[in-house]
């Protein structure tokens, strides 16, 4: 009996081995598959799921989400990354930005995003966070505005089309650090010599490289994370380091390159203009198009309280003055309670460094505010667009429309701009001819519904993806767009094509009162 069982046991072994044997080679679909940097597992009837190299990377696949799509070829795409030596390696440990009690880089953890906000529901309330909280437990962090060198350098890592090639590159991407360098010695008792000292040398070590001279340095671009305002500084004059920044925009090498700033010079002629300006980071890094999804739906679903709104401080002696009327309508406003604000200057700014008090604000008011500061541009503009906050631009040189050309939404299939921002003319607002609350409560609840869901859909090309993961899903973010936007710029160069800027148009909403 016992032999009759062995013998049965072995037809039944033998059957199934036969069964699997035939599926294998049918289906053809490994168990195991080595994709992105990690395994995934493939099991029959189960959904995929990914392990990653980092803990905070591991994304599981909702069941709802279409498969992925094919990769696009590298032809034509690929990007080379300069091997700085290490004495440009800014941010690096022991290095003078590093170290400097003035510099940033120890701002820059989790490559560049910053220290993680940590659940509200936690009784984490240090910053200020209060029980109108509206930010998720995921995806956002403390970034600060001046990160993107760092952030930008760890994405390009994750760059699916990287060649160890420079003549094979369709660009050539040099990771140097410009805004951090210069942070610790930006204005002040510091000279030209410390100024452009370092900036300079890297400059020439770069020019002299094989790579560099195929194409003058025309393939080349690089992120400096500042206004281009910053690195305009002309040659002092008899010894006189004169105002801040360097000179890093105004050197021979870099008038070949393309750099991207957070503002250009739009007056500059297009010949000439070799700078173009990318949005400042902002505190969202998600890592899944199903984060994204989720937070453009509580920006549409948040209740909005608020007219308008406004996170800044006045600046001394009314240098500013469009931000001293502002304050004013948000005081002439307080009886209808239809203004909300953040004073900056007020506890030493710290309710403006808290991102989920900005947050909060911004995500109760139709409209945001964003006059000048320092510059045109303010990264408190980026900040509107993912509170799903109208911004209002108080001149045409804060738009972006005129700066950020890449990342603005395209027009609709008849050519018409979609409307999303209101331009108020700041010197009408100065000479009394134009109210803020006013021009803005002529907007019907309709048409503000429709600029906001256009300043939602705006989202995902401000966000900048978390760096240190394989995005989840199909989306393109800023990282995204400007790398095809630079790809192609540096094409037309290499043909001879004219460079010039993109057609203005008629786009503006204009509140002027009348």
């Amino acid at each position: 009996m016992e032999a009759n069982h062995t013998k049965y046991l072995l037809y039944v072994l033998f059957f199934l081995g036969s069964w699997l044997l035939t599926c294998l080679l049918h289906f053809r679909q490994p168990l195991f598959h080595l994709s992105d940097g990690g395994v995934k597992i493939f099991l029959p009837f189960s959904h995929n799921v990914s392990f990653l190299s980092s803990p905070a990377a591991v994304v599981a696949n909702d069941w709802r989400s279409p498969p992925p799509p094919p990769l696009l070829s590298c032809d034509g795409r690929y990007v080379h990354i300069v091997d700085l030596p290490p004495e440009f390696h800014v941010c690096a440990e022991g290095s003078p930005a590093f170290t400097s009690e003035h510099g940033i880089c120890h701002l820059m953890s989790n490559a560049g995003l910053g220290a993680v906000l940590l659940p509200a529901a936690a009784g984490n309330r240090s910053d200020g966070a209060d029980a109108c909280d509206i930010i998720p437990n995921t995806g956002w962090y403390n970034t600060n505005q001046y990160a993107l060198e760092v952030i930008f350098h760890h994405r390009m890592r994750l760059y699916d089309c990287l060649t160890d090639d420079p003549a094979a590159a369709a660009a050539v991407y040099v990771p140097y650090y410009a805004a951090n360098e210069l942070q610790p010695h930006t204005c002040g008792l510091f000279n030209a010599t410390v100024r452009d000292g370092a900036t300079g040398a890297m400059l020439r070590w770069l020019s002299s490289r094989p790579a560099w001279a195929v194409h003058g340095g025309r393939d080349h671009f690089m992120v400096a994370s500042k206004t281009s305002w910053m690195f305009r500084r002309s040659p002092p004059h008899d010894g006189d380091a004169g105002g801040c920044g360097n000179g890093l925009m105004v050197r021979p090498e870099t008038r070949n390159m393309t750099v991207l700033t957070y503002e250009t010079v739009i007056w500059e002629q297009p010949p000439r203009r070799r700078d173009f300006a990318v949005p400042y980071p902002s505190y969202f890094h998600p890592s899944s198009a199903g984060e994204v999804a989720g937070w453009q739906a509580r920006a549409r679903a948040a209740v909005r309280p608020w007219l308008f709104a406004f996170a800044g401080a006045r600046r001394p002696n009314g240098t500013l003055a469009i931000r001293d009327r502002i304050f004013d309508a948000c005081d002439a406003a307080a009886p209808r309670q239809t203004c909300g604000v953040l004073d900056c200057a007020a506890d030493g700014g710290a309710a403006c460094r808290s991102p989920r008090r900005l947050m909060a604000l911004f995500t109760s008011s139709r409209f945001c505010l964003q006059p000048l500061g320092d510059s045109f541009m303010r990264r408190s503009s980026v900040d509107a667009v993912m509170a799903g906050c109208i911004p209002v631009f108080f001149h045409e040189a804060s738009t972006f429309e005129k700066q950020y050309q890449w990342h603005e939404r395209d027009p609709d299939g008849a050519g018409r701009r979609r409307r999303y921002f209101v331009l108020i003319d700041q010197d009408e607002v100065l000479q009394g001819k134009v109210g803020i609350e006013e021009a803005l409560s002529r907007y019907t609840d309709e048409e503000v519904a429709d600029m906001r869901e256009e300043v939602i859909k705006m989202i995902p090309r401000f966000l900048y993806k978390d760096p240190r993961v394989r995005f989840a899903g199909d989306m393109r973010d800023a990282f995204d767009i400007i790398v095809d936007e630079v790809i192609e710029r540096i094409r037309r160069i290499k043909k001879g094509e004219d460079l010039g800027r993109k057609g203005d148009n008629d786009g503006d909403v204009v509140a002027d009162g009348s």
